[in-house]
């Protein structure tokens, strides 16, 4: 017998966007269900991307760090030769995950929201039907928010599936593969290539594009570069991959010469797409913009009372995007008068070194003559020099206009950076001029002096350079 339940707000997708949005809704009052049938609380970002990347990432880096003490040492200190458990690795990310879901868990209890585990398919914009484990349950909603996320690009000739996998599986190998083939050269594969790097895994990457990060400027993507070349990652830039089999992938090369390269693992990463079939959207009415739903600055859809959130709704697709659209969305729902409206959503690469860029970059200015452009680099920073981040080319950037000065981007590239991007995002928010982030008295010795010094070069005016 199928169960019926009415709401007032019915979530789909428990993702970064997804929950929040529950919690939201909770802490206003509304009536809320969210229905989970994928990844878990959390999503993709909690459960098989962000948060388990970063401690995969994390736990390579430790074992690099040991790693390079080995033999005649470094820093003064000697280790013995590390080996590693690469399945209590994953135990101990997993351990991780498990945590955090039990947060998510909690708080959407606090929040007074139901949860169904579930799959959910629209019989139109407002009634969904939900498999779960103890049969089916019919909802009918006043609002829907939309919270389906994304999901990897599977390639037709790389199909996923045994030795050929996506960062998901890439997350949970029980041993370093000897030999591991990214294909793709973007933020994920480079993220995880890097990591399988440090843990003594051969790598080679295959990018179809000239140069690897090819959304990024080069200047920002050149240290990463070097680390790669410097490390023995072997680089096919320019090339197209092919078929897989025997243990050996097929690639063209740039010069169009077939080649094929070993591979115990062959991890395809050429890009995520928004979650759109399998779950009824066609039979919901909305307006779409190629593959997205599309919103507007409400994150409405053209179907009323039917929001959308988070990787559905196109790029940027990054998991605090999501989050900051659901609280809107429940806002809204709420009778609050809200937009999302963002000057910037920052993004970060987690590579070796990483990357960080928030609002316009030099190839968005490329012709303009109303740009001021200043770069101080990290390896005349303190803090930098004491903790080995001052050798790898790292630098921070401000774009700002010329007429007020103020900012329009911000970028760096180095180790740690990750951790300045919120500074660059709020100056950027709230509207900040060189003489703002030049005022303001930073802390030494931090990385974060590389943001004031860049702003005092743009002004004409450095202290340390």
């Amino acid at each position: 017998m199928t169960q019926t339940l009415k709401t007032k707000v019915l979530i789909i997708g428990a993702g970064t966007g997804g929950y929040v949005a529950g919690i939201r809704c909770g802490q206003l009052g509304l009536d809320t269900v969210l229905v989970d049938g994928g990844d878990g609380l959390g999503g993709t970002c909690l459960n098989v991307g962000c948060i388990p990347s970063k401690a995969i990432i994390h736990a390579a880096s430790k074992f690099e760090t040991v790693s390079k003490a080995a033999g005649e040492g470094t820093l003064g200190i000697t280790a013995s030769e590390p080996a590693i458990d690469l399945s209590k690795t994953v135990a101990w990310k997993d351990g991780i995950v498990r945590k955090l879901n039990n947060g998510v868990t909690a708080l959407l209890k606090k929040a007074k929201v139901k949860v169904i585990k579930g799959w959910a398919t629209f019989e139109d914009a407002k009634t969904c039907r939900v498999e779960t484990a103890d049969g089916p349950i019919t909802i009918t909603a006043e609002h829907v928010i939309l919270a389906t996320g994304s999901e990897p690009v599977e390639l037709p000739f790389l199909p996923f599936g045994g030795d050929v996998v996506s960062s998901t599986e890439a997350l949970s190998l029980d041993a370093v593969p000897g030999k591991l083939v990214v294909v793709g050269g973007g933020y994920i594969g480079l993220e995880l290539g890097i990591a399988y790097r440090k843990l003594g895994a051969q790598v080679a990457i295959v990018e179809m594009a000239e140069r690897i990060l090819p959304l990024y400027d080069k200047a920002l993507t050149d240290p990463v570069m070097k680390w790669l070349t410097d490390h023995g990652v072997e680089m096919h830039l320019g090339a197209r991959a092919g078929g897989f089999g025997d243990g050996k992938l097929s690639i063209n090369t740039k010069e169009g010469e077939p080649l094929s390269l070993d591979a115990d693992k062959v991890l395809v990463t050429v890009g995520r797409r928004p979650r759109t079939a399998g779950w009824g959207l066609e039979n919901m009415g909305v307006a779409m913009a190629g593959p997205f739903v599309k919103t507007d600055d409400r994150c409405a859809t053209s179907m009323r009372n039917v929001w959308a959130v988070g990787d559905l709704t196109g790029e940027p697709m990054l998991a605090h995007k999501g989050s900051a659209q659901g609280e809107v969305v429940a806002e809204i729902i709420a009778g609050h008068d809200k937009r999302f409206d963002p000057v910037t959503i920052a993004a970060v690469c987690f590579t070796e070194p990483e990357i960080v860029s928030a609002g316009l970059g030099p190839l968005d200015v490329a012709g303009r003559d109303d740009v001021i452009t200043a770069v101080f680099p990290l390896a005349a920073i303190g803090r930098a020099l004491a903790i080995e981040a001052a050798e790898d080319g790292g630098f921070v950037r401000v774009l700002a206009s010329k007429d007020d000065h103020r900012l329009l981007g911000v970028q760096a590239v180095g180790q740690h950076v990750a951790e300045l991007s919120n500074s660059f995002a709020q100056m950027l928010e709230m509207g900040a001029v060189l003489e703002d982030v030049a005022g303001i008295i930073h802390v030494h010795p931090t990385l974060g002096e590389a943001f004031h010094e860049a702003s005092l070069r743009a002004l004409g005016h450095a202290i340390h350079i």
